[in-house]
């Protein structure tokens, strides 16, 4: 092999040069490290040092990026919130291009809530008394109205009446599913799928 090409392996007493990450992709990778702390350990448990373990740095680090645990958390929430939104309206596009896609819509609202991680996010917020951020969400709440109307048959006045139930309906079965609905079903000997396989059956009766 010419001596004029460039090594590939490491000499004896080197070490290999680490890649600078870009603030955005530091922050991106803290926020995906809290995220699984969430799913995995629950809320308490996001915190820098815990965080920063999971990265294999100190917190030190984080404080560049998040001046602090509750920055941390907020930064989280909004990340996590942003996601639930684009969720939503996934379904909505579901529901535009298919009229019968009510099974889509159950699905799409159960997956945001459970692997998602909104569920536990949603309790979060509600326990930590922090629901402005639940506002970044309205939008792609009342898009799904708007979509869920646009395919119902007819225009009467109970018909804004029925689809924002038919929404409350959905959101509520799938937090609860994601926060609880594992344990209950099994305590009532029902499989793991039971709540989802209830929600698409009761919500024809909304739309």
């Amino acid at each position: 092999m010419s001596t004029s090409k460039k090594r590939l392996t490491l000499g004896k007493g080197e070490r290999p040069v680490r890649r600078r990450r870009s603030s955005a992709e530091a922050k991106s990778e803290t926020l995906a490290a809290a995220r699984k702390i969430l799913l995995s350990q629950g809320p308490d448990s996001v915190t820098l040092k815990n965080v920063a373990a999971e990265l294999g740095t100190t917190h030190t680090n984080l404080l560049h990026h998040f001046g602090t645990a509750g920055d941390l958390q907020a930064a989280l929430m909004t990340a996590m919130v942003q996601d639930l939104s684009d969720a939503l309206a996934e379904a909505i596009t579901r529901l535009k291009e298919d009229e019968d896609a009510r099974r889509g819509l159950i699905e799409t609202v159960f997956d945001a809530f459970d692997k998602g991680g909104a569920g536990r996010l949603a309790a979060w917020i509600a326990l930590s008394n922090k629901l402005a951020h639940l506002g970044q969400m309205q939008k792609a709440v009342l898009d799904l109205v708007k979509a869920i109307k646009e395919i119902t048959p007819d225009d009467a006045p109970e018909t804004h009446q029925r689809v924002t139930s038919a929404v409350i309906f959905v959101a509520l079965m799938a937090f609860g599913d994601a926060i609880v609905g594992a344990p209950l079903e099994t305590m009532l000997g029902r499989e793991r799928q039971a709540a989802r396989k209830i929600a698409a059956q009761l919500l024809p009766q909304f739309f």
